[in-house]
């Protein structure tokens, strides 16, 4: 199945989800999904024959700058071998999506590395805490505003 037929279907399924779509003419295609359906198309992905998208190989935050973070999901189905890129935008005071840890078990660590990172909180998330990062440790190394503090526990951090 092709990338453009994936977004057909999709399309057909979540008139409203997809905002944005490159499938052609291009060397990762991907589909960008507004954030409140992303749960939603995840599990039809993940649970439709025809698709079975049934491996979150990875996902990454960004900082897009501006005010806005994003998430990438990049999957693949082993039966069809086929593969498509999700991205997802949110605003940075509002960085919030829907875990998916429940339809991609893969994803725990993954939205764990995120949040740790970028900052965006998974909403049902087992296991939401720090996984990089000390649990005290204050911001999100990877935002592009971040600052790294002079000390960290009364110790001077050698950067």
């Amino acid at each position: 199945m092709t990338s453009q037929e994936i977004h057909e279907k999709i399309k057909l399924q979540f008139p409203n989800a997809v905002l944005e779509s490159k499938t052609e003419g291009v060397v990762d295609p991907f589909i960008k999904i507004a954030p409140e359906f992303m749960a939603d198309v995840a599990s039809f992905i993940r649970g439709n024959e025809e698709l079975d998208f049934d491996f979150l190989m990875c996902l990454s935050g960004i900082d897009y700058g501006k005010g806005t973070l994003g998430a990438v999901y990049n999957i693949f189905s082993m039966k069809h071998s086929h593969k498509l890129n999700l991205k997802v935008e949110v605003p940075k005071d509002i960085a919030e999506l829907p875990s998916v840890s429940q339809i991609w078990n893969t994803a725990n660590w993954h939205e764990r590395e995120v949040y740790d990172l970028i900052g965006i909180i998974f909403i049902g998330h087992p296991d939401p805490r720090r996984i990089l990062m000390p649990y005290d440790w204050e911001g999100h190394p990877l935002r592009k505003d971040y600052k790294t503090p002079e000390f960290y526990q009364g110790m001077k951090i050698p950067y």
